[in-house]
């Protein structure tokens, strides 16, 4: 087994991250780099890879630097599952076809500004279209629930409390006579937050994937949101 990182890695956006397996390969995540225009352009347009040569994909949530380039992968050639929690499934399928209708409306105002200056037409990223296209390879499947990934590989979703429906993936591969364990965080949540339930321990793993945004911070106890909200809306207010 091999494990590529091609996105969310020495940054904060963009996940996406392949594993190599006896000739297969699996696609965690997809999402969608959020930067200046220009490097978003090229890294979102450029795919390092064939999305062709793609097998499946295992979606950890429907945030949009998780899920966002889902579309454009199955526009270039894509034909897989994309394996995700039924509640990830409902989300995605909305703030996709969200995010098609504003990649169509920014080359519009584009090419409005460009035309003037006669820089050529640009094509948007993809198209609401595209959204619902991608909309249609997505497999909800429970917490809890194993599945079959690819014939050497299992998975198992546990709730990452992080949004609704965001998952963990337990990943059990077989290789060579070998059998591994493999664990993708997504993004997790925290302890004691209101309506998210807790992130649950997926159990020991071989090997663990995880973003650390916030693995350095020691954030304020939820009981202080509220008043910290007030207090901001208030300066809002009192601005005008």
């Amino acid at each position: 087994m091999k494990i590529e990182f091609q996105g969310a890695a020495q940054t904060v956006t963009g996940s996406m991250h392949i594993l190599h397996l006896d000739g297969s390969r699996v696609l965690l995540d997809c999402g969608m780099f959020q930067g200046k225009r220009a490097e978003a352009n090229d890294r979102n347009r450029n795919f390092p890879f064939d999305p062709k040569s793609i097998d499946a994909v295992i979606l950890s949530h429907a945030h949009i630097d998780h899920c966002g380039n889902l579309p454009h992968l199955v526009s270039q050639g894509f034909r897989g599952p994309i394996y995700c929690t039924p509640a990830t499934k409902d989300l995605a399928t909305i703030m996709l076809a969200d995010s098609g209708h504003i990649q169509e409306i920014d080359a519009e105002f584009l090419n409005k500004k460009n035309g003037k200056h006669g820089i050529p037409h640009i094509e948007p990223l993809y198209t609401a279209r595209d959204a619902v296209q991608a909309g249609e390879h997505l497999k909800g499947i429970p917490y809890h629930t194993g599945f079959d990934v690819l014939p050497n590989v299992t998975a198992t979703f546990n709730d990452a409390g992080h949004i609704l429906g965001s998952a963990g993936v337990r990943l059990t591969v077989k290789e060579n006579g070998l059998t591994k364990l493999l664990g993708f965080t997504g993004d997790l949540g925290r302890w004691g937050m209101p309506i998210i339930r807790d992130p649950e321990f997926m159990g020991n793993v071989d090997a663990l994937i995880s973003e650390s945004t916030y693995g350095g911070k020691v954030h304020d106890a939820p009981q202080d949101m509220g008043p910290a909200i007030v207090k901001d809306l208030s300066t809002i207010f009192g601005r005008g």
